[in-house]
This record gives C-alpha cells, structure tokens and sequence, in this order.
C-alpha cells in the first residue's frame, strides 16, 4: 500500500539542542497511529513537520499528489463573536471545497461530533467542546489524513469516550500525539514512539498500546543482549591490545582500527540505551494502624447545590481508592474535605492519632511561580533530607530529569511538565500515612507516568486519587468511589461496575418521568389530544434546547473546576450557584420534553 505521507531520514534542531534524527516514517490509508514519547522528544515538532507547517533540517518529506491533509494543534484560539455553523463552513470553504458542498459537510459533521446547533455561540462552550470543534473544523475538510497533537489532553472522561468512537470509526487516516493510555489502547492499530535510544529515533509496531509495550520490551531485550554480546567482543579485542607489540602481525592494524571502532560503537549503544527516567519513591510513616480516616455521614453542600450527602469511608493502609466522577460532580471537594482543606456541614472524619497526611493540589497551589526551581526544592541550604539521610540538590534535581542550570530559573519559566516534576519532587519529601492526590498526571509524559504508578503500588500506606487518567486509575486502584454530582454516591469494585450504575440511574430517571406523564395523559377522562401548534413547535425543538442547555452545564461544571475559582470560596460558591440553576433547567426541559412526548404518543395510539 502507497504511503499518504513519506517521512525520510528527517533531523530537527532548535539551536544547539537536536529533538530527532534520521527518522524514518509512513503513513498509509488505513493507518491509526498513536505517537509517544518523553517529553521534550520533539513529539509536536515532528507532527508539524508531517504536515508541512514546518521543515525539517535534513531529510525529504513527500506527500501524494492532491492530498487533503488537516492539522489540530494542542492549543486552538477562536473569535468568540462566531457561531460554531460558521467556523465550520469557513474551514471547509478554506480547504478548497465548492461552497454547496461545504454546506452539506457542515450539516454532517455537526450531527457526528454532537453540534446539533449551528447558531451555537463559540464564546459559550467549555473547553472539552471547544477542542469538539477543532476535530470538527478538521474533519469538514473531507480529509485523507488528520494529524491532531495531543487532543486528549485535560479531557473528561465523556469526552474521551467519544473521541476514541470517533476516531476508531473514522474513514479517513489520522496521526495523533497523546499520553493518555487508555485511548491509545482502544482507538489505535499502530504505535510509534519517538526516543534518542533508539537507532533510528523512532520505534513503530502494529496493533494497540498494550500490543506496542510486548513488542517494545521484547525489542529492548534484543537490544541489550546485543550490547552484550558488543561488550564481551570489545573486552576480547582490549586484552589483545593490551599484549604489546609481540603479538602484532602486519595485519594487526586493521584489527586495531576495528578494536577502537567496536569501543566508540560500545559508548554510543550504552549512551543510547541509558534512560534517564524520573526516579520517584514516596515515604511511608510505617504506621502499623488498620484504620487511618474513618468518614461517617459526611456532607457538603455549596448554598442549595449538595455536592456530598451522608458519605460513609474507611481508609486502611495498603488500600489505594479512585474517586470517580464526572467534571464537577465532587471530586477535588471531597480531597479536600478529608485533607481538612475544607469544613464538612455535616457528619464527622476520624483520623488516627498524629497521622501523616501529604495532599497533591492539581492547581500545584504549593508552588510559587517567582521563586526559583533550587528554593522550591530546598528552602535552604543546598540539601534535602529524605528518608533520614542527607541529599545533595543536585542529585535530586537529576531525580526529576532536571540539570543544575535549571535550578536558578523561576518556577514560572518551566514547562508545563516540568513544573510537575517540581511539585512531586516537593511531594515526595514528606513522610506519609495517606496520599491525597488530585490530578497527579496533568502535563506528565507516559514514562513519569508510569514510574508513578509503579511508586503508588508499592507506597505501604493508603493512596486516596483523583485522575483523568483512566489507565492509571484501573492499574493502580482496588476500589472506587463514584459520584454522581447531585449527593449521590456509591461503592464499587471497578471503573466498568461505575460507569453501568450511572447509566442504570440516567435510565431509571427517564423511565420514571416517561411512565409518570403517559399516567397522567392515559388515565380516565377525556381523549388525548393533538399537540398545538405552539406545543408541536416546542416539542420540534426540544432537542436542540436541550443540548444548548447540556453545553451551558458542561461550562458551569468546567468552572467550578478552575483554578483561580477553586481558591476563592465566595466565587465557588456562586459558580456552584450557577451550575445548580443549569442542572434545572436541563432537568426542566427533559420533564418538558417527556410531558410532550407522551401526550404525543398517547394521541398516536388512540
């Protein structure tokens, strides 16, 4: 099969630093590829590269003849005084579509990504359907090839689900940067991984995630039984020069130019196969108690909105909880109400004498941005003292990937990822009973990612964790507590056992008001009758309010999760004011629309 797109022998460098070389890669018509890789790897770069936005400093880069190809980059901005029918009619007529074509895909493509109104304004969406709207922009180009960089990012778990439909389903072929685990698992059919210990910069397999991590170990297992074998065949040929010039023979100088060519071709393999991962180890107290909190009708509510009601919860060493819930069901309050951030209205949380509780603030609130990566690490003196011994800085900073020129910048000046590092490197230092950790992973490559889960299992304590990431919750919890957003909750022993009590709870809700209304439209009295023409027009649009009203929700519940909100109690508390009064009017509208539903179906069953 013809390749789409032909990467070959492409390097790219920023200044002195070289993201990639000599990196070879297809892409055919059937292709869905997953890109990792660490973090500073050149991912994005090389994903522009693809698609033509930037050029590589050597190598070619060809493309087939006529190919539409659509680019999503991480960050997408968007005049707020448009309609979302707009943006995607302006980028289908972008891409060269006639315009009575591009209306047509722009109807399309409103129902398959879940706008069902064009007139929607762009300013109102959150920002899971503001990145809805990337994809859709791209895919009303009618494209061959879609290249989206890291879309799943700071995702829900809806969307998510969604995306990874979507994108498994899709016709066309796609390329797509991404930690997140769990979608690389259930969307991709190839998997490719940019790194400097590979030879050619780049490791590609078919199949799936889980598929790629067999393949990759079994890969560098071969590598390092070569390099053994290199080792061996270099210790053989240095005792050989070690014997003096006794035991040369005229033909002794190609064997010395080889021998000193198997010691270069040594360094550079040993070079390229030592990882430099983030090495993280958090501190057990030891504590021999087998009841660390115990939460006995628990409740939080934010003026009329309940977040939390009459929540029961044991927290044991060795149990590792996922709290688990939609945006704004509760999550980060509940965190915060067991790490006594927060005063509960009612019920009571028991804590073992002198417990040591360490709390992971998503918002890395423990971090300030003005003060400098070597003081957020040691707020004096050039040490650090873990697990009752002395550590140099320096030493501990290449703990956490970071070289000592970085430790005098200013915590704002670090990446996103590193900033990440910086607060678990903080995090670490602290003796612990219990680990509270909201949102562990936002900006974390897969490798961090995975040394974490690998610490979480085996920290002796107990591990109460809020995360999007859907893999790390199944890898590392036993239990879960699910949310529901409205006080409700319940107990489970799986991420799947959630996911079917809230769809069992969302259908019982529609079956009741259906039965409730068809009671009132079917009982004695006189015969149903037809929908007015206001009521059939309300009952036409029905769908359409609703989900403007769903998006409104989806918004206020992104607020409640923001950071400048979450820090200021009187604004969380009109934000969960507003979500409340969102929640009704949905709640409203679905009674309004089972109301006319049945008076329509009682009137066409008569």
């Amino acid at each position: 099969m013809s390749a789409l797109i032909y990467a070959q022998k492409i390097q790219k460098s920023f200044g002195a630093k070289r993201l990639f070389q000599g990196i070879t890669f297809g892409i055919t018509e059937n292709d869905r590829v997953g890109i990792i890789g660490p973090n500073g790897s050149g991912k994005s770069t090389f994903l522009k590269i693809l698609a033509g936005f930037e050029t590589p400093d050597e190598g070619t880069v060809t493309r087939r003849q006529r190919l539409r190809v659509a680019y999503v980059p991480q960050d997408t901005f968007y005049s707020t005084d448009t309609t979302v029918g707009v943006m995607l009619l302006e980028s289908a007529l972008k891409s060269g579509l006639p315009e009575g074509e591009s209306q047509i895909r722009v109807y399309e493509i409103l129902g398959r990504v879940g706008f069902d109104d064009g007139e929607q304004q762009v300013s109102v969406l959150s920002g899971g359907w503001k990145k809805r709207l990337a994809i859709a922009c791209a895919m009303v180009q009618d494209p061959d090839v879609i290249l989206l960089d890291e879309p799943t990012n700071h995702m829900d778990v809806e969307g998510l689900q969604w995306l990874a439909q979507l994108m498994a389903q899709a016709p066309w072929a796609w390329v797509l940067v991404s930690h997140d685990r769990w979608f690389l698992e259930q969307a991709t059919n190839k998997m490719a991984e940019l790194h400097s210990r590979y030879v050619d910069g780049i490791l590609v397999f078919p199949g799936n995630y889980s598929s790629f991590l067999e393949k990759r170990d079994a890969h560098q297992n071969n590598q390092e039984q070569q390099a053994q074998a290199l080792a061996g065949k270099v210790r053989r040929e240095e005792a050989w020069l070690r014997r003096g010039p006794k035991a040369r023979t005229t033909k002794a100088k190609y064997r010395v130019e080889t021998a000193h060519a198997l010691q270069a071709e040594l360094a550079e393999t040993s070079t390229r196969l030592r990882q430099q991962d983030v090495s993280i180890d958090f501190v057990g107290s030891g504590r021999k108690t087998k009841q660390l909190i115990e939460v006995t009708g628990l409740s939080k509510a934010f003026d009329s909105r309940q977040i939390i009601h009459n929540l029961e919860m044991m927290v044991s060493p060795g149990r590792a909880v996922g709290i688990i819930g939609h945006n704004g069901s509760g999550k980060s309050t509940l965190l915060k109400l067991l790490a006594k951030e927060f005063a509960p209205d009612q019920g009571e949380v028991k804590y073992a004498d002198n417990l040591q509780m360490v709390y992971f603030d998503q918002h890395r609130a423990q971090l300030d941005p003005t003060m400098t990566l070597r003081r957020t690490l040691s707020d004096s003196g050039d040490s650090v003292m873990y697990r009752g011994q002395l550590v140099h800085l320096v030493g501990w900073a290449k703990r956490f990937r970071f070289e000592p020129e970085q430790l005098d910048l200013p915590v704002e000046l670090l990446s996103g990822g590193e900033q990440a590092r910086a607060a678990m490197a903080q995090f670490m230092l602290k003796p612990a009973d219990v680990l509270i950790v909201d949102e562990p992973t936002n900006d974390l490559d897969i490798p961090t990612r995975e040394i974490l889960e690998e610490s979480f299992k085996e920290f002796p304590g107990a591990l109460i964790l809020v995360t999007h990431d859907r893999y790390m919750l199944e890898e590392v919890c036993g239990e879960f507590v699910g949310l529901d957003g409205h006080g409700g909750y319940g107990n489970f022993a799986s991420y799947e056992q959630w996911e079917a009590w809230l769809r069992r709870q969302l259908q019982d809700k529609k079956q009741k008001l259906t039965s409730s209304e068809k009671i009132k439209g079917t009982s004695g009295g006189p015969k149903p009758k037809k929908l007015s023409y206001k009521e059939q027009k309300e009952y036409d649009q029905m769908e359409a309010n609703i989900f403007q009203a769903e998006t409104v929700l989806g918004t206020c519940r992104t607020n409640v999760e923001d950071p400048s909100v979450v820090t200021d109690h009187l604004r969380l508390q009109e934000a969960y004011v507003v979500l409340k009064e969102a929640e009704q009017k949905v709640a409203k509208l679905y009674a309004r629309w089972a109301e006319l539903e049945a008076k329509h179906q009682a009137y066409s069953d008569r």
